[in-house]
């Protein structure tokens, strides 16, 4: 199995000034290649810890992928990492010193002479031209400590961490050239079946000979309110490993049963707008200490946000809400962070209910757990509803 690592670089991910996309793009096309992502990593503009990491993990995977730290600036230090982690010096590539000039003269200037740090790679590597911005990429190629399996060859793949230019190398040029490197001939299929009404350890227990299979995989993560199950199977194509996905898949439905309400890019709020809408019924929401969650998840539905209601008076307020609004459904949450509780109540043509809830998470998370909480409660009415 060829097997890969990430690691991104800079200290402004590491400061929290920018979020990395970088790792979960390159980490759902390496599935889609069938390589094995072993472990991502993020370090600071270090050259010391950059080398530090890559040779650690040069002698784990057969592909490393660097991202960021490209730059014509000192505080780019990842071309003198990688080759200091391979053993060998840097060397100038007039062919990327052209492209480099290219590129900047399009925006009608000439490039600066630190610019010109760019045109350095690791010797003996493999220049990569980057069409798309001023920083050149390559691969440093190395021998596999394994000779008599697979390629025979391990690469240092260094990328620019700029996404759209990132996005860019990797289909122009990274994706075929590993797949005529590593002989790729698999893919890896990722289906996530969305779970609400039962917690992470319940659904475990229903499932828990399934989590031992060894392809398809199947693991569970926990969010608030919402439980996803993750079904991976590696195979020779797409049709195959949505085969294997299928069977495990109606196993997972047929345990949980009501309590799976999507797959994939399905979001709670949405199945349960889809239900109203196709059963031709309106919604009307009050809240209370969710500071407008509840309105901005739910949009189109009228929301009115209420401070300090009761249990109570959030019923005082969802039956005023609905004989105003004259819909035929009316949904409240109200929210008690002293005792990290929340209030839910509603009115349908089923009639009136209300039911507290606890939480023992933090309290930041109260809310999003509570609306969630909230929103299943209403899928599971509307399923009783017929």
């Amino acid at each position: 199995m060829t097997s890969a690592e990430i690691i991104t670089i800079g200290t402004e991910i590491l400061l929290g000034e920018i979020v990395d996309t970088n790792t979960r793009y390159l980490a759902r096309n390496l599935r889609g290649l069938g390589v094995d992502l072993y472990r991502t990593i993020t370090i600071g503009d270090n050259e010391e810890r950059i080398a530090s990491a890559i040779r650690e993990s040069m002698e784990r995977a057969d592909i490393v992928i660097t991202t960021g730290g490209l730059g014509p600036t000192i505080d780019d230090p990842t071309r003198e990492a990688v080759a200091k982690a391979a053993g060998v010096e840097l060397e100038f590539r007039e062919d990327l010193w052209q492209q480099v000039v290219a590129t900047i003269a399009r925006y009608g200037r000439t490039p600066s002479e630190n610019q010109k740090r760019q045109a350095y790679v690791p010797k003996g590597s493999l220049g990569i031209q980057n069409p798309v911005g001023t920083a050149p990429c390559f691969i440093v190629e190395y021998p596999s400590p394994n000779l008599g399996e697979g390629t025979g060859v391990r690469v240092v793949i260094s990328l620019p961490g700029v996404p759209n230019e990132m996005e860019h190398v990797l289909h122009e040029s990274i994706i075929p050239y590993l797949q005529k490197r590593f002989n790729l001939n698999e893919v890896i299929k990722v289906r996530v079946l969305h779970c609400s009404g039962l917690g992470e350890g319940t659904i475990d227990e229903k499932i828990a000979d399934l989590e031992k299979l060894s392809n398809p995989t199947v693991g569970l993560a926990a969010h608030t309110g919402v439980v996803d199950v993750r079904i991976a199977a590696k195979a020779k194509s797409e049709g195959e490993a949505n085969a294997m996905i299928a069977e495990v898949e109606a196993q997972v439905r047929e345990r949980l049963g009501k309590v799976v309400f999507g797959a994939d890019e399905d979001k709670l709020e949405e199945v349960v707008l889809d239900m109203l809408a196709r059963r031709n019924l309106t919604l009307t929401a009050v809240e209370s200490g969710l500071d407008g969650l509840m309105a901005r998840t739910l949009r189109g539905p009228h929301t009115a946000s209420l401070p300090n209601l009761t249990p109570d008076s959030l019923t005082q307020a969802l039956r005023a809400a609905r004989a105003e609004t004259h819909a035929d459904i009316a949904l409240g949450i109200s929210i008690y962070l002293e005792d990290r509780s929340a209030e839910m109540a509603m009115i349908s043509p089923n009639g009136e209910k209300t039911q507290r809830i606890t939480y023992g998470g933090p309290p930041r998370s109260l809310p999003r757990w509570a609306m969630n909480l909230a929103l299943n409660w209403l899928r599971m009415t509307l399923e009783e509803m017929g």
